[in-house]
């Protein structure tokens, strides 16, 4: 067994997220992932995960694309939810929204909320309201996702909102999750303050980008991994295996190389 450490952006929207910007199409995911050498991504709009495979099919494999979503809880916090496959992120939407308020989406105040393939043709259009909270506190959500075998991430946790701080206070140390998100612009130093204020938990960075611009090697996080996969990243936020997540602000090894040269 051989380790090799990734980059991997475990929080990316498309045209689906309303706030997304009309150039997050498939192709133009991928090939912004290309780039900057990310090798692991995750398809994370807001509550739904209809985009996920026209990404994983314009990637090909590379980068190798997981189904993922970004879920509001009934508090308006962020959490994201990560799964081993499409059959279970599909079964895990419906689970949502037996819970999800039927307000319409308005195109011209939040934005176009298209389904697409992976060439980006459009295949349909989300009419209900994709950012908005769903009826589930943010504890129901990560108990149900866990129990389907899916990571559970809280998002961007130092932003002043829809973070888990910033509704209902600091996460208790039984809150159930795989990792704790940090904005991919904190400095170093507030990030190991973040490490001093909860001992024990795993942090990433994830670069929650709405924007071509915000894909980046700069944005992401660097994991040793045996491949790019699901399943070896489950076992890199467990710690398992010689998996692991290094420091989200380390620099990949050819750019310190690159850097010191």
């Amino acid at each position: 067994m051989t380790l090799s450490p990734f980059r991997v952006d475990l929080h990316l929207h498309t045209v689906l997220s309303p706030c997304g910007e009309l150039e997050m199409g498939a192709p133009e995911i991928v090939a912004a992932c290309r780039k900057e050498g990310i090798s692991l991504c995750a398809v994370t709009d807001h509550n739904a995960t209809d985009n996920a495979p026209a990404v994983a099919a314009a990637a090909e494999g590379n980068p190798v694309v997981i189904p993922g979503m970004e879920v509001q809880s009934a508090e308006d916090i962020h959490m994201v939810v990560l799964f081993p496959d499409m059959e279970t992120a599909r079964s895990f939407q419906e689970w949502l929204w037996l819970e999800m308020p039927p307000i319409p989406n308005k195109p011209e105040i939040f934005g176009e909320q298209l389904i697409i393939d992976g060439e980006n043709q459009i295949i349909g259009e989300q009419e209900t309201l994709l950012v908005q909270g769903t009826g589930y506190g943010a504890d129901e959500i990560a108990a149900e996702a866990l129990g389907r075998g899916c990571l559970v991430i809280p998002a961007h946790m130092n932003r002043p909102s829809f973070s888990y701080e910033a509704v209902l206070g600091p996460l208790p140390d039984d809150f159930p999750c795989s990792a704790l998100e940090l904005s991919a612009a904190l400095p170093r130093a507030d990030f190991q303050e973040w490490c001093r204020r909860y001992p024990g938990r795993l942090f990433i960075r994830s670069s929650d980008a709405h924007r071509l611009c915000e894909i980046s090697k700069d944005r992401c996080t660097l994991m040793m991994l045996e491949s790019p996969s699901f399943s070896e990243l489950a076992l890199a936020l467990k710690g398992q295996q010689g998996r692991s997540v290094l420091c989200p602000w380390e620099d990949f090894p050819s750019d310190r190389t690159s850097s010191s040269s």
